[in-house]
């Protein structure tokens, strides 16, 4: 990937944030809902791509 599309791409993951973290402080969502939104976004996230590995030694 070109330096140049690799930071536009960077730039726009850190717009969509910033817009996100605005409206929903604008609109009066509360920091501990957005935290635990977070939270289960992520760990959907990680057991979504475990492919089937079950981490045992």
């Amino acid at each position: 990937m070109p330096l140049p599309h690799f930071l536009l791409l960077i730039m726009a993951v850190l717009v969509a944030a910033f817009l996100t973290l605005w409206a929903s402080i604008a609109t009066g969502v509360p920091e501990l809902a957005l935290v635990l939104i977070a939270l289960s976004a992520a760990a959907l996230v990680h057991l979504g791509h475990r492919n089937g590995h079950d981490h045992k030694g």
